[in-house]
């Protein structure tokens, strides 16, 4: 981030800790003791995945033919190829071997090929000594900041081909040689915290990247949600591009294909084993849990770990295995695997089981379980080549791994410097977004000139899933406290509705309250423009009340996470964010809910004159969800945004800005940007200094 970013964001943190530390014992509205109680914004969306999940395991259970069992398998591969998104046209793979190694008994091809035209994926092909054509196992990798390099993968990739069978282990996006974005020479970027360990393998890098593995990949997946794709979109393209390379090689036999991953590498191995039929035998490991589990526990994970509303449409991970019955999987998994809780692995494994049944086949469903932590483990390496032998080479005997070498990042290197970025002409994954992108603004273009207004606000409303003003229940308010100031009083009170969700909120009221009424959201938090002599303040003065509400998850509503894997990079409410969102849900749509509530309430708060005309102030993070409310229902006379994003597809231009996760909408830009909103609100809006995301950027 440039230093004049740097330094604004220093001082706005500066002024709001001075605002709350003098505001502190003053406007306070939730008690102390709320503060260990863990996030409601979070509570409500838990209660909202169980029911989900409930909902589907009741539906599953009234399964009881193979016919039943098989319209099941259609309809969920359905479902998750349109959660996906449009994948690509096949396009030549010009494949190249650009280096080969000797092992004792095996040898190294060092392999690039494009998924994508101008788009390379780089791996290291293990083929076993003698003549083909062999089985082949496809190895995508976990969160290793080397990819294919990492220690785990080339000794399970070794072992296969020491056992007769090849293995492709290749880089994916954001590690090893594909990293879409980098620091070059100047070591780490700002987004990089990570463990000394860490650091010292990134020392063997030949670029040191921006951010680690997680937070590119969801980087990657902001952009990707606003156009309507994922992060996994891409990981899946480039896993089934891979097989279509395995393929397309005479030393290889299509017919017995097999894939394993660990953690980020399973969770690939559990998509493309349920999508491509052409994946004989799966073996995704420390990455299945029953959803019920992963949310009770370790939450959400990054971006192509959470697929838009699967919790509603009834998609849980068991599915992943369901998809591909009576074809052999076997899980792994470590008892003491913290992120992918063990007892979850055992409640799919036990539903697979009884699926696998329905065909008849239960015995071509396993798990192998090691007393370990998360991690491609011996035993759970060992358990994937003797499931592998046993599928595509008919021999179920009892291999071990011995110590042997391992190569080093540079002796695995496929392009010249060690980054595909570097190589001329490169597209990364970002360019494909902003390129999409330019392609939906042409239609939207098309479709805001030719459609009634109306009709295009319903597809808004649709969109980012917001309900008409007349379905929302009235929000009920508690007076908590008033507190007196000079020439005006501030009413402390909690706002509550259907959800549970309980707002704070301040009301500001003159002496006389016959004037006009002003909603301010800031997304700092209600406190933030407060204290004497502030901006609200002026509001009062004028004969105004002011309502400043914090909307649910903001302000003193904010918790974090016990596992929040986010930090500062992606915003506040990075895992409701992700929660929301398996369940076809967005914060944006929620809060313009809360905002539209609050403004309803506002308009007859101590008003003798019923309705009250309203004003709508939107700053910072709260400035999209104003700009929706203002848009959806015209209930506010004006509205001014302050500080407030500009535009949706300026995220595609500066992808590496943080804090907009939580202001994304899954495929908004398909119907609308931000700036049409504005277009349809005319003099009513008023814009002031925007967020410009291109000086932000690192």
């Amino acid at each position: 981030m440039k230093h004049s970013a740097i330094g604004s964001l220093v001082s706005l943190a500066c002024v709001t800790l001075m605002s709350s530390y003098v505001q502190a014992d003053d406007l306070r509205v939730l008690p102390e003791s709320r503060d260990k109680i863990p996030s409601a914004l979070y509570a409500d969306l838990l209660r909202q995945a169980e029911a989900a999940i409930q909902r589907r395991t009741e539906s599953l259970e009234k399964i009881k033919t193979v016919d039943e069992a098989r319209q099941w398998q259609r309809q969920r591969r359905e479902m998750f190829l349109r959660i996906l998104g449009p994948l690509p046209e096949r396009s030549p793979l010009n494949a190249r071997v650009v280096g080969t190694l000797r092992g004792d008994d095996y040898r190294v091809e060092k392999v690039v090929y494009e998924s994508h035209p101008g788009h390379h994926i780089t791996g290291a092909l293990y083929v076993p000594e003698g003549k083909g054509p062999f089985p082949a196992v496809l190895v995508p990798c976990g969160h290793s900041f080397n990819g294919k390099a990492a220690d785990a993968y080339q000794r399970v990739s070794i072992l296969m081909a020491k056992n007769g069978i090849a293995a492709l282990c290749y880089d994916p996006i954001g590690q090893g040689e594909r990293y879409q974005t980098y620091a070059g020479g100047q070591g780490l970027g700002a987004g990089y915290k990570g463990s000394p360990s860490s650091v010292k393998q990134l020392e063997r890098i030949a670029l040191r990247p921006n951010f680690n593995p997680v937070e590119e990949h969801t980087l990657i997946g902001i952009g990707s949600i606003l156009v309507g794709l994922n992060t996994a979109t891409y990981r899946v393209w480039d896993g089934m591009r891979t097989i279509d390379y395995l393929a397309s090689r005479p030393d290889i036999d299509p017919k017995r294909i097999g894939c394993t991953g660990n953690s980020g590498g399973g969770t690939l191995t559990a998509y493309l084993m349920a999508l491509d039929d052409r994946i004989a035998c799966g073996a995704p490991g420390c990455a299945i849990t029953s959803f019920r589990r992963l949310l009770q526990t370790a939450g959400p994970q990054d971006a192509e770990q959470n697929l838009y509303s699967q919790l509603a449409m009834g998609l849980d991970e068991a599915d992943f295995l369901h998809l591909r019955t009576p074809k052999p999987t076997v899980l792994l998994a470590g008892t003491r695997d913290t992120t992918f809780d063990i007892v979850g692995t055992w409640e799919v494994f036990r539903e697979a089981k009884r699926f696998y049944a329905r065909f008849e086949h239960p015995e071509r469903v396993d798990l192998v379980e090691a007393d370990a932590p998360h991690g491609f483990t011996p035993q759970l390496r060992v358990g994937a080549v003797r499931w592998m032998r046993r599928w595509l080479l008919g021999k179920d005997d009892a291999i071990t791994e011995p110590d042997f070498k391992v190569w080093t990042n540079e002796d695995l290197y496929c392009t010249p410097k060690g980054q595909v970025m570097l190589l001329p002409g490169e597209k990364s994954v970002f360019d494909f977004n902003r390129e999409r992108d330019v392609d939906l603004a042409k239609r939207r273009a098309a479709v805001w000139k030719t459609t009634p207004t109306g009709k295009l606000i319903e597809q808004v409303r649709t969109v980012v899933g917001v309900r008409p003003l007349k379905d929302l229940p009235p929000l009920r308010h508690r007076l908590v406290d008033t507190v007196k100031r000079d020439g005006y009083v501030i009413d402390k009170m909690v706002l509550s509705g259907e959800s549970g969700v309980e707002l704070p909120a301040l009301a500001f009221v003159p002496p006389d309250a016959s004037g006009e009424a002003y909603l301010y959201l800031h997304g700092e938090g209600k406190q933030t423009d407060s204290a004497p002599g502030g901006p609200i303040e002026a509001i009062v003065r004028r004969g105004h009340v002011v309502l400043a509400v914090d909307l649910r998850g903001q302000g003193e509503l904010y918790r974090r996470h016990p596992r929040d894997w986010g930090g500062s990079l992606f915003g506040p409410n990075c895992q409701e964010f992700f929660l929301a969102y398996l369940l076809g849900k967005s914060l944006v749509g929620q809060w313009t809910e809360d905002a539209l509530g609050a403004g309803r309430f506002l308009a007859s708060y101590r008003s003798k004159d019923t309705p009250r005309k309203l004003h709508l102030v939107g700053i910072g993070a709260a400035g999209v969800p104003a700009l929706h409310a203002a848009a959806l229902e015209r209930q506010f006379a004006s509205v001014t945004l302050r500080r407030s994003l500009r535009a949706w597809a300026e995220v595609l231009r500066a992808p590496t800005v943080g804090n907009l996760l939580p202001l994304t909408v899954h495929a908004a830009l398909e119907t609308y940007d931000l700036p049409d909103l504005v277009r349809v609100l005319g003099d009513t809006v008023k814009v002031v200094d925007p967020l410009d995301l291109l000086k932000s950027r690192p």
